[in-house]
């Protein structure tokens, strides 16, 4: 199955092989099926976001209320993701990955809700993440341990 579990709970690797020829590749980043297996639950995802970085750039640890389904399709970045839910059995540790293109992975990241993650751009990076819920300034700002950096 290409999606794999981690030593953080809620946070899933998919990956995929790319089909390559002269033309270039194709790969799947996610069926919806095979997310719901791992995650014993279906998936919901309600808003795509998209947003560039130039190279050098740190976006710091978010912590925010929904589920998120990263991507890094063009440039690279370091992803960090850390467990920062204190009744978690995870609680305390980091996973660190290289998405983008290479020597990165065009993986995605299922990143349960309420875990910290951050990216630092090596290059001019796109960086799309889907979440489960759609952005709501109120609610996004009374969730207890949201932030932005």
């Amino acid at each position: 199955m290409p999606v794999r579990p981690t030593a953080i709970t809620g946070l899933l690797v998919l990956t995929w092989d790319a089909a390559r020829d002269a033309r270039g590749f194709f790969k799947h980043t996610y069926q919806h099926s095979e997310l719901a297996q791992a995650l014993g639950r279906e998936p919901r995802l309600r808003q795509g976001n998209h947003s560039r970085s130039q190279a050098r750039v740190l976006r710091g640890f978010h912590i925010e209320p929904w589920d998120k389904l990263v991507y890094v399709p063009r440039g690279l970045a370091t992803c960090v993701v850390a467990d920062v839910r204190p009744d978690s059995p995870s609680f305390g540790r980091t996973e660190c990955f290289l998405l983008g293109d290479s020597p990165g992975r065009l993986d995605r990241l299922f990143i349960h809700r309420g875990l910290a993650n951050a990216f630092y751009c090596h290059a001019e990076t796109d960086y799309l993440n889907d979440v489960s819920e759609e952005y709501d300034p109120p609610a996004a700002a009374a969730w207890p341990g949201t932030t932005r950096t």
